[in-house]
């Protein structure tokens, strides 16, 4: 899934790859999913995208946004992006297909859900970009401990657990179930944990934790779960993931668990990351 590193380092592939190239042709909904997402009928996508030029991308929160010409395409957390080369081969399923002036080809391909969305500006109005846009980034400095402490202190969220304060109403757009498990591990917190208990040094823990861990996941390229544009794997060396389920915790040596919570799972050290009720 798209999350913050992830969105980051596509919108910078793109740019690098198709800043510039004019649309020659576009297929959209060939491969029908009930949860792929498109803004109108995916039919009125190529008389609304063909001959159009990339003109800029950029990321926000999860999304990646890609401009041209007056339209732009956003991309939601679910899809999966590659670029093909002239004659290379692409898959056969795919929910959009953009090909460029330079026999190169964009594939979105959703997997259990994901918006695909084209637009003429002004015309469609997502809220979880409006969200995104409007959001300071953990990246930026206007992510701060203050607006930290406004997001996660008082009534409404001391109930909450730290995996819903992070992970859940876009309170950071882009910090989702993925990129949350490795924060909590870099902060010592389980994932269960409720946020009215945390401490004042907990509290410094995790807002350092979020913005160290995503600049590191970021800068890397991503996450090694994740695939890129290329399909090479990010790499970022996730310490809490599918990847290191049962394995040694590196920091305590006890076995890495994966729980059911919150309609998901939750990966996380037991030995380093105590839950306290």
């Amino acid at each position: 899934m798209i999350e913050l590193p992830e969105a980051v380092t596509l919108a910078s592939q793109i740019r690098e790859r198709l800043m510039g190239r004019r649309v020659k042709s576009v297929i959209a909904g060939s491969s029908p999913h009930r949860f792929a997402w498109f803004n109108g009928s995916p039919q009125d996508y190529p008389a609304l995208l063909e001959g159009r030029t990339v003109t800029s991308t950029d990321s926000h929160g999860g999304l990646v946004q890609v401009e041209a010409d007056g339209v732009t395409l956003l991309f939601g957390d679910g899809v999966s992006l590659k670029h093909h080369a002239r004659e290379a081969k692409v898959p056969e399923r795919h929910q959009l297909l953009l090909e460029f002036d330079d026999g190169s080809i964009l594939t979105a391909s959703v997997q259990m859900y994901g918006g695909l969305w084209a637009f003429r500006n002004g015309t469609f109005a997502n809220p979880y970009h409006a969200v995104a846009k409007e959001k300071p980034s953990p990246l930026s400095d206007a992510f701060s401990p203050q607006y930290f402490s406004d997001i996660s202190t008082g009534p409404e969220t001391s109930k909450l657990s730290v995996k819903a304060l992070l992970a859940t109403e876009q309170r950071i757009p882009g910090l989702g179930n993925g990129v949350l498990q490795d924060i909590l591990w870099n902060a010592g917190i389980h994932p269960k944990r409720k946020t009215g208990t945390l401490t004042p040094d907990e509290r410094d823990r995790l807002f350092t934790a979020i913005r160290e861990t995503m600049t590191e996941m970021t800068g890397s390229g991503g996450r090694d779960t994740e695939k890129d544009l290329f399909g090479n794997a990010g790499g970022y060396a996730t310490r809490m993931s599918r990847n290191t389920v049962g394995k040694q915790c590196r920091r305590c040596g006890d076995t890495i668990r994966r729980e059911s919570y919150m309609g998901g799972t939750v990966t996380f050290c037991p030995g380093c990351q105590r839950h306290i009720v």
